[in-house]
């Protein structure tokens, strides 16, 4: 899957489920604070991830990952290997 394919469907994500405004999606933003996820919403967003992109992601993988384009790292390192 090409990167830009992965973001565009991240950032889907991130507006139809969290109702995240298309402008904030940034890749500087970090998630938590730009994005205003709490730790629910995190638990939200591995279920929809891992439904949408047909990965499993576990506890280890979030390790580095603060901001949007880490995120779009941590996909495509998981999808294309």
């Amino acid at each position: 899957m090409e990167f830009e394919e992965i973001k565009d469907k991240v950032n889907v994500v991130f507006v139809d489920e969290f109702e995240v405004d298309r402008d904030d999606l940034e890749p500087t933003a970090i998630l938590k604070d730009a994005l205003e996820l709490d730790s629910l919403d995190y638990v939200d967003l591995v279920v929809a991830i891992e439904s949408c992109f047909s990965v499993k992601l576990v506890a280890d993988d979030f390790k580095g990952v603060s901001t949007l384009q880490s995120f779009y790292d941590l996909l495509d390192k998981k999808i294309n290997g």
